[in-house]
């Protein structure tokens, strides 16, 4: 079957099973294209809550389902390819978190929205990559155990010098990867064109950037510029898609090494088979899970609304 056929069919059992999909920016091309919704991943999980459809379809990785399923708990949530995972969502569990909150009994434990549901019970608030400095400034609290990603949190501390910020040993490899030399050869390579990177990256790396920010960020630093040349220093695919869409521009990946094994996971056929009803995974929550792990969440909506 060619692309286009199958986009096709999937367009059209979507609708006929009043399901919606939603795509994370790290998707292929040919998913994005057949998406109702793309984004990061809490912009999806807010898209979610009022789009009419009852069923949604997850493009992405497990942790973006659940918290689909966190803020819109009537609806059915499947995630496409039940294999995708996030190694930084899944690094660390509540055991590890209880014992890191006894050793820093006064901090508040501010959870990166890249990990599972079950993490998030244990958690004060969450934050994206585009809010958390924003959200620690709020905090009343001057003591902050940031979890998972230390790299995240050292932009947080960096941006937040009033607070003292805890961070424990976990991120995203991929983003993690790239090094300070890297940057350098790649600005050696492409001298008129700008650096782009995700704070997820090493903060060595982050400190040569002409921008820092979410990938929703990049891209729309990279649309508003006037510069013509952009280094992108996150997922890969957000190189190729910005070049998509602004063909009057040239975008280059910041290294090869930016590519996500789990975000690659799903494809097209998958979308096919789960919207069939032969593939994907619904994402169901026991209810204590979702009342607990709903609270941070919705603290960080309240403080991002401030």
């Amino acid at each position: 079957m060619l692309i286009t056929q199958m986009q096709e069919e999937i367009l059209r059992l979507k609708h006929g099973r009043g399901f919606c999909i939603l795509a994370h920016s790290y998707q292929a091309r040919e998913i994005l294209e057949i998406a109702d919704v793309t984004g990061d991943s809490f912009a999806l999980s807010k898209a979610a809550t009022v789009l009419p459809e009852e069923n949604v379809l997850l493009c992405g990785v497990r942790f973006m389902a659940e918290t689909v399923k966190l803020l819109s708990p009537a609806k059915r949530v499947w995630l496409a390819n039940p294999a995708a995972g996030c190694p930084m969502a899944e690094q660390m569990d509540e055991a590890f978190i209880l014992a890191a909150k006894k050793q820093y009994p006064a901090a508040v434990v501010v959870a990166y929205i890249n990990t599972t549901a079950a993490l998030k019970t244990c958690c004060d608030v969450c934050v994206t990559s585009s809010s958390a400095v924003e959200i620690v400034r709020k905090l009343p609290e001057q003591e902050i155990l940031f979890l998972p990603d230390c790299n995240l949190g050292d932009y947080v501390a960096r941006g937040c010098p009033e607070k003292q910020v805890h961070l424990l040993q976990g991120g995203c490899p991929i983003h993690a990867a790239v090094n300070p030399a890297e940057l350098r050869r790649a600005r050696e390579e492409y001298p008129d064109a700008l650096v782009l990177v995700h704070p997820e990256c090493l903060p060595s790396v982050v400190a040569l950037a002409d921008y820092v920010g979410s990938t929703s960020g990049i891209m729309q630093y990279a649309r508003q510029s006037t510069a013509r040349e952009f280094i992108i220093g996150t997922e890969m695919s957000i190189a190729e898609h910005l070049q998509y869409e602004c063909p009057d521009k040239r975008f280059f990946a910041l290294s090869k090494k930016l590519l996500c094994p789990n975000m690659k996971l799903t494809t097209l056929p998958d979308i096919l088979l789960a919207l069939r009803g032969v593939g994907g995974e619904e994402i169901t929550l026991d209810a204590q899970t979702m009342r607990d792990a709903r609270k941070c969440v919705d603290k960080m909506i309240t403080l991002a609304a401030d």
